[in-house]
């Protein structure tokens, strides 16, 4: 034996090699959970839409227009004019505008206001979120909801210009085509869908 040397300390070493050896992998679980939860999920990667279109590249999730993309393919003609120019200045400004959800089958939106009840509790109260197949405006292709929340923001300040407003207060993202808005300015935003006469139709 060496004088000076510890009996334990071989010992002791290997214990701290275990603890140092069992720290990195937890450390390592860790980091791929983290990371795994910063990924956007599928669903938001499949309904994001860049409605710039041609080889525009929106954000992390957005893809190019598909003109045969029912959710962009079946809104509104004039709704899109308006979405497709506000989108171009909004660029200038650093701004992209991306369509989280245009138009919407009505089995679509049946499942969202099943799915709406389910979450709120009631009719009553999924009805400040999400609307009848009836009374949807994405049904009929006459509303997108916009993001990200700055490109929202930009909109509801700008949008006005393009006739775009946004309709809902409690619904930030949720907007329509009122064309007489870049004269008069749009309409007071009502507080939510359930103050909207539209939504009172069966």
């Amino acid at each position: 034996m060496t004088e000076g040397m510890n009996p334990s300390e071989p010992a002791t070493r290997r214990l701290r090699s275990t603890a140092l050896a069992a720290l990195a992998i937890v450390s390592a679980a860790s980091i791929g959970v983290l990371m795994h939860q910063s990924l956007p999920s599928p669903s938001s990667v499949l309904r994001s839409i860049d409605i710039l279109g041609g080889d525009h590249q929106g954000p992390p999730g957005a893809r190019a227009l598909d003109e045969g993309n029912p959710s962009l393919a079946n809104l509104d003609p004039d709704l899109l004019r308006a979405l497709r120019a506000a989108a171009t200045d909004a660029a200038d400004d650093g701004i992209e505008l991306v369509v989280n959800s245009g138009w919407r089958s009505a089995e679509y939106q049946e499942q969202l206001l099943r799915d709406a009840v389910s979450k709120y509790g009631s009719e009553t109260a999924a009805a400040r979120w999400v609307a009848t197949p009836a009374t949807s405006a994405h049904v009929t292709g006459d509303a997108v909801d916009i993001g990200p929340t700055a490109a929202a923001t930009w909109l509801s300040e700008h949008g006005a210009g393009y006739g775009l407003c946004q309709i809902y207060a409690n619904e930030p993202w949720h907007f329509e085509l009122r064309p007489e808005a870049d004269v008069r300015g749009c309409p007071r935003p009502y507080a939510d869908p359930t103050h909207d006469p539209r939504r009172q139709q069966q």
